[in-house]
């Protein structure tokens, strides 16, 4: 599933709850929230600044630091994942079984 992407110089993010693009720098706290969990939960794709042309300089600031944070994340995902659910181990079955 593809969560960021950029066209016609513009950088994109999807929102997973409706499926629409939203230009990135409409993202705000939920829509990080959403593409981490994404991110963390499916194979995910995301275009390459360095092969698309960002014309909006706020897009370019904002996508990139989006990219890099979740590049850097996939480095230690499994690991962040397995501490975050022992981590909250005790809450999720807690409110899972409810």
């Amino acid at each position: 599933m593809k969560i960021l992407k950029i066209e016609n110089g513009n950088g994109f993010f999807v929102e997973k709850s409706t499926g629409d693009w939203k230009k990135i720098d409409e993202i705000d706290k939920a829509g990080l929230l959403s593409l981490l969990d994404t991110f963390l939960s499916e194979d995910v794709e995301m275009d390459s600044p360095e092969d698309n042309h960002l014309a909006n300089e706020v897009h370019v600031i904002v996508y990139q630091h989006i990219l890099n944070k979740l590049q850097s994340l996939s480095e230690s995902k499994s690991s962040f994942k397995d501490d975050s659910e022992r981590r909250y181990f005790e809450e999720i079955s807690k409110y899972s079984s409810a």
